[in-house]
């Protein structure tokens, strides 16, 4: 044991020679004396030929000084070693452990293209108890960064701290201006810094980061919740450690529709506007877009009231695309059938309440007639036949009287009646006195033309398998049917029509949705929402494009109407010639005949 003892003292001693001056001597001649004392001591106990007290007390006594001893050694050592390393080298270890410590992961569209990635910058900091003059290190300094507040920068390069923080993510020019004036106490250190390669394209789905590198909104923060602060604090979210986080989004279909919204809030003078658009099959969102938005790169934008999500954070009352639902729950219901008709010859009242028809027909509908005219007294009666419970078990299990949950922290509840009678059945059978958000609205009508599957919605990639593992029965295949073909012969000879001139050779269907704004308590006649809601192909739907506009104008080509037939249909019919291609659908030279979406199911003609 001893023996051993002696080597390991031995090798420590030849570090510490190198330690300089006297000190360095000292404690090299430290360990040997103490082993030259304790060998004496039980050489002199051994020749004795017993055991002597004075001289087992003296060697226990040496045991302890050497244990002690080497305690220090070791201490002393380390001191040394630290004392004799450059700057650069303690420089390159706090910049090795910062940059682990904020790594993120890329996030890519679901063709592998970036939308966020790290980028080194540097950040300047000082140690102020190794600054020799403090009036000349803040005059250099704020010459070089002039943004610097001069008062600001002499209290804490006088505080006398360990280290303080003076500019965080710097230019390379200002770092090497700054590393030309040779100010001792002043170095830098190497963070990562997110930058998003599109600037605004995604802004809303991506969200933000902090300074420090942490996610504070949109998909940064969701990926912070799955566990990244968690990697980071244990050492093993390094750059090469972390798998990109691939999101459902296309890029290309992103800009599509960011550019034919901007073009249309222009068009239209709206305030706003917003779409969507989804895979009806997995629901997976392959873009979104919010106007007003902001640049990912300038997370303070975000902050700006009229830059929210209006698709996930604003709720709104959907105006007559909500009808599909009420038409979907009284097919799946057995009331009414494709041929049943429908009392539309006067208004609908609740005693000072009366329920009117935009285009009023003052007759019995068909049910197909009641869609292509988008009576709101045929739907309302549609709702009353299958009552108050009944309706609210539907939009229950429709997922639109509860919050909608996605990968984006940012999220609205719905805002329902707090007591529900006939009255409100009547009013949100068409869209109006329930708000939700738009997002979640999508979602049910997905079901009611997928085969009536209700799938959430995810901003991830998701296989048709994955999907079918969420989905929930909602309504019966023949419902969808219907519903498909109701969605068509509006695009042919309803308000949708407009939408199908555009995108006809890809054989849409849709419906027009337009809401009076709130406003101070009663409805607006003259601010209005206005929704369109289109579905291609119809024969084997793909895809679902959602558009909105936020109090559009009658514009030359109106006619005097700002309603949705004249501005977000075609809209829609734009993004979807667009997008279609994109995303493989062809061109149809000629579109099959919309009876042939009911598969045998027989029906009254639309007039």
């Amino acid at each position: 044991m001893f023996s051993a003892l002696h080597t390991r003292l031995s090798s420590l001693g030849t570090r510490i020679a190198r330690a300089p001056g006297a000190a360095g001597r000292w404690l090299l001649a430290l360990p040997r004396r103490l082993w030259t004392g304790l060998r004496e001591t039980l050489r002199n106990a051994s020749n004795r030929g017993r055991p002597d007290a004075n001289a087992v007390a003296r060697a226990r006594i040496v045991v302890c000084m050497l244990v002690f001893g080497t305690v220090y050694v070791v201490i002393a050592g380390r001191l040394a070693v630290f004392a004799s390393a450059s700057d650069s080298q303690l420089g390159r270890r706090m910049v090795n452990s910062d940059a682990v410590a904020s790594a993120r992961p890329d996030i890519v569209d679901r063709n592998g293209l970036a939308l966020a990635t790290d980028v080194k910058t540097a950040s300047l900091y000082a140690e102020p108890n190794r600054l020799i003059d403090v009036d000349e290190a803040v005059e250099a300094l704020t010459a070089v960064l002039p943004d610097l507040d001069a008062r600001e920068l002499r209290d804490r390069l006088g505080s006398k701290r360990g280290f303080v923080w003076l500019k965080r993510e710097i230019t390379p020019q200002q770092q090497q201006e700054v590393h030309r004036l040779g100010l001792p106490g002043i170095g830098f250190m190497t963070e990562n810094r997110r930058v998003y390669p599109g600037n605004s394209l995604a802004g809303h789905v991506l969200g933000t980061t902090n300074i420090d590198n942490q996610g504070i909104a949109g998909i940064e923060k969701w990926v912070d919740s799955r566990g990244l602060a968690e990697l980071h604090l244990a050492g093993f979210a390094t750059d090469r450690q972390q798998q990109p986080v691939q999101l459902a989004l296309d890029l290309r279909v992103q800009h599509v529709m960011r550019d034919e919204l901007s073009e249309a809030k222009e068009k239209f003078k709206a305030i706003a506007a917003a779409g969507t658009v989804v895979d009806v099959r997995t629901g997976e969102i392959l873009a979104m877009v919010s106007l007003p938005d902001f640049d990912a790169n300038q997370p303070a934008m975000a902050l700006d009231p009229k830059n929210l999500n209006r698709l996930t954070t604003g709720v709104f009352e959907m105006g007559s695309t909500f009808k599909a639902l009420t038409f979907a729950m009284a097919l799946d219901s057995g009331k009414i059938t494709l041929n049943s008709s429908i009392d539309a010859r006067g208004a609908l009242t609740f005693g000072r309440f009366k329920i009117h028809d935009y285009h009023a027909q003052n007759r019995a509908l068909s049910v197909p007639e009641v869609f292509t005219y988008s009576s709101n007294i045929g739907t309302a009666r549609m709702a009353l036949m299958c009552g108050v419970d009944a309706h609210k078990a539907f939009l229950k299990k429709m997922g639109q009287l509860d919050r909608l949950r996605t990968e984006l922290p940012e999220s609205a509840a719905p805002i329902v009646p707090r007591n529900w009678g006939e009255l409100n059945t009547a009013t949100i059978a068409f869209g109006h006195g329930l708000a939700v958000a738009p997002l979640q609205a999508v979602m049910a009508v997905n079901a009611l033309v997928n085969g009536g599957w209700l799938i959430p919605p995810t901003f991830m990639k998701r296989t048709p398998e994955e999907a079918q593992e969420l989905a929930q029965r909602v309504i019966k295949p023949e419902t969808s049917a219907k519903m498909r073909y109701l969605l068509r012969v509006n695009a042919e000879k309803g308000s949708a029509s407009k939408m199908n001139e555009i995108a006809g050779p890809y054989y849409p269907g849709g419906k027009t949705g337009t809401a009076e704004k709130v406003i101070n308590g009663r409805y607006s006649k003259t601010r209005l929402l206005t929704t369109f809601t289109g579905v291609f192909p119809m024969d084997d739907p793909h895809y679902l494009v959602l558009v909105i506009l936020d109090e559009p104008q009658a514009v030359p080509g109106t006619y005097g109407f700002a309603t949705s037939g004249w501005n977000a249909s075609p809209t829609t019919g734009k993004i979807i010639s667009r997008i279609a291609p994109l995303l493989g659908e062809m061109p149809r030279s000629t579109v099959p005949p919309v009876d042939s979406l009911l598969s045998g199911y027989k029906v009254a003609q639309v007039q």
